[in-house]
């Protein structure tokens, strides 16, 4: 089961809606176990002969997908293969490699793509670093309005507290201070066209990645990389990528605001 909801300018919406789980420390260390190792199997799993063109053919709204440091598109390929089996064109962005650069880099990257290949209406989904990236396309560089909006996966929005900790440059700049982040933090406006979906715990981002403004989903799974082959997660992602035709009987009945699941 997922909690989905849409919180206003401030967090006590989706505080109240989806409260924070309490997890033992013995938890965390096998999400943590479990996460890692997942990391590592996907990581020889982008050794093998799945090419990026085999996800090209579809009729439905164009997909770009970000990945996270450290990670390549291979990455992605669970929601790949979700997406592109409903029918979405799925395009990857090899020159981003191991996506080490700055998150403004990466982000001229994204729209280069996009205007070399002509996308319009895409809709990016991302995960993690990813998310940042797209954040940063959308409202700094998207000049004539390419990204419809974005589903991101596990991102630090606020930042992450262990990255003051990181002994290197590129893992540093997820601290909640860092200028990148903090400008990203006060555009609110396209945060209404963004899905944040997370897990009840993140290894990696322990306050979460609940985003003010946005649809936020929290599903039922622990770790930072695992929930990349959850299947709720794709569950999560395809009802955002393609979402029901509203129904007006209900819409007259729920309060605004809510979508709560």
């Amino acid at each position: 089961m997922t909690e989905a909801t849409t919180s206003g300018t401030g967090p006590a919406p989706a505080d109240r809606t989806a409260p924070p789980v309490r997890i033992s420390l013995i938890r965390r260390g096998w999400w943590a176990a479990l996460d890692w190792w997942y990391a590592i199997r996907w990581q020889l799993r982008s050794l093998g002969p799945t090419t990026a063109d085999d996800y090209r053919s579809g009729d439905g709204q164009p997909v770009v997908v970000v990945p996270g440091v450290y990670e390549t598109w291979h990455f992605m390929r669970p929601l790949m293969d979700a997406l592109h089996d409903r029918g979405h064109p799925v395009h990857v962005l090899p020159v981003l490699r191991h996506n080490l650069r700055p998150v403004p880099e990466s982000a001229q990257e994204v729209l280069a793509y996009l205007e070399e290949h002509d996308l319009h209406n895409v809709l990016l989904v991302t995960h993690s670093k990813g998310g940042l990236i797209g954040k940063y396309a959308m409202t700094r560089l998207d000049d004539h309005g390419r990204i419809d909006r974005m589903v991101a996966v596990s991102t630090p929005f606020g930042g992450s507290g262990y990255a003051r900790l990181a002994p290197v440059r590129h893992l540093r700049v997820f601290r909640s201070a860092d200028p990148v982040l903090a400008a990203l933090a006060r555009e609110l406006d396209a945060n209404a066209r963004i899905t944040s979906v997370y897990g009840v715990f993140d290894t990696l981002i322990p306050k979460g990645s609940a985003l003010a403004g946005a649809t936020n989903v929290r599903v039922p799974v622990g770790g930072h990389f695992r929930i990349l082959g959850d299947p709720r997660t794709r569950a999560a992602v395809l009802a955002a990528a393609d979402p029901a035709p509203a129904d007006p009987a209900s819409a007259d009945a729920s309060e605004p605001g809510d979508r709560s699941g």
